[in-house]
């Protein structure tokens, strides 16, 4: 087997760790019929050949505030540095650089109005060879956040996904508020979601018992999800595009629920804007991709125009890291 390329139970191993980021090794062992050591060693070996990281998500609409796309055109020079300069930011996630390196696209989380007007309208406007900046606000998710892609890889057995998917509460519809001891929480595991009890006693100071009633609760909420940060090269997946579709109006729900079900599809929503959806797609070459476009999203009654743009390099997936080299590069 090839170093970087993952096995069927490297995917049955990553499948369960979407459904519950911190299910321990030694049920996920069981469930698979292998040793726990045998799941330890895969998770480290994916660490290292497919970047494979489990982390901790805040829902920010959970929190009332609201999610942003963000398209920056600029001059080729200035991309990469622009790129970097906003996956550094907290409030950040999925910094892509597209568009033959003349656009930067990334997904904005401003902790309030006054944080989102200071980048939107100041800050981001003012940068020096950034020659155009357009916001699309979040208004629907229909595939994404929780439901990460790889609940679709159909790695594991009906059974195994029975035995390994948490219970689902009832997210609350109702705001929630954090305290200071919640944001500290939120902290440790948006860095690593599987980190230890002691390691969240350390940064919070709380009992081990008040840490699992909080973690419990922030889950319950829906305020806390745990996603799998990896590469999609080692899936068979080297074509990654970003959408921008014209939909009428009277068909959004129709062709957001559509494309949520598609398998390529890894996020899907309605936003402000003249093309008021974006989607993410992944696919094996850029000629399942045409065949994408042209015989499912084309099929699709309501979609009126779509723009195609192809991810070049992703800066920041849901948390930033400098660049590292892989084995093989």
């Amino acid at each position: 087997m090839n170093a970087r390329t993952p096995d069927a139970l490297d995917l049955k191993l990553l499948q369960a760790l979407q459904f519950d980021g911190r299910a321990p090794f030694s049920r996920i062992a069981q469930v698979l019929d292998v040793s726990e050591q045998t799941i330890a060693r895969r998770f480290r070996r994916l660490h290292v050949t497919a970047g494979l990281r489990v982390l901790g998500v805040t829902d920010a609409t959970k929190l009332g505030r609201s999610r942003w796309i963000v398209r920056l055109r600029c001059t080729p020079d200035v991309a990469e540095r622009l790129a970097e300069g906003l996956a550094k930011r907290p409030d950040t996630a999925h910094v892509v650089l597209i568009s033959g390196g003349t656009e930067v696209m990334c997904a904005m989380k401003p902790r309030s109005r006054q944080e989102r007007d200071e980048l939107l309208f100041d800050r981001l406007p003012r940068t020096p060879r950034v020659t155009s900046v357009n916001a699309h606000c979040v208004l629907h998710s229909f595939y994404g956040g929780p439901l990460g892609w790889l609940t679709k890889i159909s790695a594991l057995t009906p059974e195994e996904e029975a035995a390994l998917r948490p219970m689902a509460g009832e997210p609350t519809t109702e705001s929630v508020s954090l305290d200071p001891d919640d944001e500290r929480l939120l902290a440790v595991l948006q860095r690593d979601g599987r980190a230890t009890l002691t390691e969240l006693q350390s940064a919070t100071s709380l009992t081990e018992s008040v840490v699992k009633r909080r973690l419990e609760n922030l889950k319950a909420t829906g305020v806390l999800y745990f996603d799998i940060e990896h590469d999609h090269e080692p899936l068979g997946h080297d074509v990654e595009a970003m959408l921008w579709l014209t939909v009428a109006p009277s068909r959004l729900a129709q062709v957001g629920h559509a494309l949520a079900a598609h398998p390529e599809v890894r996020f899907a929503a309605a936003t402000t804007g003249q093309a008021n959806m974006v989607i993410s797609t992944l696919h094996p070459t850029v000629g399942d991709l045409y065949t994408y476009l042209s015989k499912r999203v084309g099929a699709l009654d309501g979609v009126q125009s779509v723009e195609t743009a192809l991810a070049l390099r992703h800066v920041k997936r849901l948390t930033y890291e400098p660049p590292r080299t892989r084995p093989g590069q």
